[in-house]
């Protein structure tokens, strides 16, 4: 059996990123800087994955000219690219970054796809699972799937004994753990966990009681909530763990998230001990803090950081 990850992004996009001194409302801007970027959550989480030497392809769905690009970019930095091509165009993103550190965000919707296509894209991932030993699906679905679309993913990953880690959030999140084929781990928010909970945390103790005794969470072996600069809580079957993180000097925390489900699913995938799965995610997302490139690492920092995050075991 193959050990290699598929880290999939349902929508993608190109992001461009404007910077520009001021922001001039009503009139022309000109740049003349612009980055342009594959851009989506499993990307990021993919990028790393690739960074750390794990074997790794990236699919969903991309289209048009734009989706061109980005499978133009994937292939330079050595990702393998397995889409499902469609002829409706994929989105742009749009950051302008302005007046000493203000941005501006313009996202488009992506396309609309059909209930046709999501067959097609449902056959076209089972056929990809014989190849791999575990799924990351983040972010977002296209407009026009279904919100049961992760559910769907997460069944056919099961019959065919391939591991899932599911980061998504809302419904598509509800739906993905309430059938019965479970992700493996879902990397939820404070926010998310209260959501799913129906019911306010007021503190660590809240967070343990609510993952350890909640319906809504049975079945699932990892539940990793991440707390910032804090570090992390975490639940692998009825154990609690504190992951407790040294402070860094934060250059860009976005793709942080990404870059923790591309260490657990490293750290999974290499079948590591529970602490250093949970150091190795920890240490990833870290790193990515530390680069100015979103979903980005300097893998030879790892064994340094690595060594600073510490795990205690709560129960």
């Amino acid at each position: 059996m193959s050990n290699k990850i598929l880290a999939i992004t349902m929508n993608p996009s190109v992001d461009i990123s404007y910077p520009i001194e001021h922001l001039k409302i009503d009139t022309v801007n000109r740049v003349s800087n612009v980055t342009k970027t594959a851009g989506g959550k499993g990307l990021n989480v993919a990028r790393v994955i690739h960074q750390l030497d794990e074997p790794v392809s990236t699919s969903g769905v991309l289209g048009g000219t734009i989706g061109t690009f980005i499978s133009q970019q994937l292939n330079t930095v050595g990702l393998q690219e397995q889409f499902l091509h469609i002829p409706q165009e994929s989105r742009n993103c749009i950051a302008i970054l302005h007046d000493n550190g203000q941005q501006t965000e313009v996202l488009e919707g992506g396309p609309v796809l059909t209930a046709t296509q999501q067959t097609e894209f449902m056959q076209h991932f089972t056929s990809l699972l014989d190849e791999v030993s575990l799924v990351t699906i983040s972010g977002s679905l296209p407009q026009g799937f279904t919100t049961d679309l992760y559910a769907q993913m997460i069944e056919a990953a099961a019959k065919k004994d391939v591991k899932v880690i599911l980061d998504s959030s809302g419904d598509s999140l509800v739906a993905g753990i309430s059938g019965e084929a479970k992700p493996l781990l879902i990397k939820p928010n404070q926010e998310e966990i209260a959501q799913l909970a129906g019911r306010e945390l007021t503190d660590l103790a809240d967070l343990q009681d609510v993952l350890l005794n909640e319906d809504v969470f049975n079945g699932l072996d990892w539940i990793v909530v991440s707390l910032g600069k804090d570090g992390a809580l975490a639940k692998v079957g009825q154990e609690i763990y504190r992951v407790a993180i040294p402070k860094i000097k934060v250059v860009n925390p976005v793709g942080s998230g990404d870059s923790t489900v591309a260490g657990l699913a490293v750290g999974i995938n290499r079948h590591e001990s529970i602490p250093d799965v949970l150091k190795t995610a920890m240490t990833t997302g870290m790193l990515n803090t530390m680069e100015k490139e979103t979903g980005h690492i300097d893998p030879e920092l790892f064994d340094e950081y690595f060594a600073k995050v510490s795990v205690e075991k709560l129960n």
